[in-house]
């Protein structure tokens, strides 16, 4: 409370208006039962909340974030994602950074993908996934103990790339219906049953990694 409080202090927020504010806050935040408590005791999840809540204790029309869940344990991750969601639905506007790029696509409305210190792209989520067509893929599973494999699934027509991903095989190609129609029959003339097929459409990691490249990726690329 007295962190809050403070933080109030700095951005000039009268007292009555600031307690009101940190108590609400706080209760947002699930640490209305620690208001008393020492703040140095917290868990890293903690003590990021008590951070936000800070940085909101002036109902700011402009917020900076920069990588508000790094780290950070599921619940934490929960509670800190809906309040600045709830932030930015009463009009707020958020400036978020991540690497997370998952988060990026369910929590932004524009995204700017950093390359080297520079922009590189700039539109909508959906609008950067249209970019690249070549990113279509189909993701299927097989029955448990069917022997089967990246090179054997890469033969089937119009599939250009096969990997791995668990349990799962995903299959790029630029003509989702005509690999499905082949995995069905690649299936069939193996005695092999699907257990999952779905269609998916380019992620956002499959654009950063388009337009940035892979190497480059990994070498500190931000979306």
């Amino acid at each position: 409370m007295e962190n809050l409080n403070f933080a109030g202090e700095i951005y000039h927020v009268v007292k009555r208006q600031r307690e009101a504010k940190a108590l609400e806050l706080l209760e947002k935040f699930g640490l209305s039962e620690r208001k008393d408590d020492k703040v140095g005791g917290f868990s890293k999840g903690m003590k990021r909340r008590i951070a936000i809540s800070m940085a909101l204790i002036n109902s700011p029309r402009l917020l900076f974030l920069d990588e508000p869940t790094a780290g950070l344990d599921v619940q934490s991750n929960i509670v800190i994602r809906e309040a600045v969601r709830e932030e930015n639905r009463k009009g707020t506007t958020v400036f978020l950074t991540t690497h997370n790029i998952e988060e990026a696509n369910q929590m932004c409305h524009r995204i700017a993908i950093i390359n080297h210190g520079k922009i590189i792209a700039i539109d909508r989520p959906e609008n950067l996934r249209r970019t690249i067509k070549s990113a279509q893929s189909v993701q299927v599973s097989f029955e448990e103990g069917a022997e089967t494999g990246e090179a054997e699934l890469g033969k089937i027509p119009s599939v250009r790339r096969v990997i791995k991903e668990g349990h799962r095989f995903r299959l790029f190609t630029e003509d989702p219906p005509a690999a499905l129609e082949g995995i069905w029959d690649y299936a069939r003339s193996h005695g092999i049953r699907i257990l999952e097929i779905n269609t998916l459409g380019p992620t956002l990691e499959d654009v950063f990694i388009n337009l940035t490249g892979t190497a480059q990726a990994g070498a500190g690329g931000r979306s």
